[in-house]
């Protein structure tokens, strides 16, 4: 699991701010890069990269809605069984996935 990290920032007099060091290495963030702010219905704000134009709006809205369930409901998370992730690993061991090959024929 990540490491919590904390950080802080001030508003300048223009409500403007500096994204602290830590928060941009965590998201991954250049120069020029776009956030997103989203305020959760418990007032937390999420502050994540902006999606690229080429993401999938019904992927990131499922995405979206498992998050603010997770965030109501956190004790439903369950962890997967040990055993289970052993058998999984078993069962994929020296499997190569190339995730940008079609799914099919009729995808070329």
């Amino acid at each position: 699991m990540p490491a919590l990290i904390l950080a802080e920032s001030t508003l300048t007099d223009r409500f403007q701010t500096t994204v602290p060091d830590a928060v941009r290495r965590a998201l991954n963030l250049s120069k020029r890069d776009k956030l997103r702010y989203t305020v959760q219905p418990d007032g937390n704000v999420l502050l994540t990269r902006a999606a690229d134009a080429d993401t999938d709006p019904v992927l990131d809205a499922f995405l979206g809605f498992l998050a603010k369930d997770i965030a109501q409901h956190p004790k439903r998370l369950q962890g997967l069984d040990p055993a289970l992730v052993q058998r999984m690993q078993a069962l994929t061991a020296g499997v190569t996935v190339d995730v940008d090959a079609p799914l099919s024929a009729d995808d070329e």
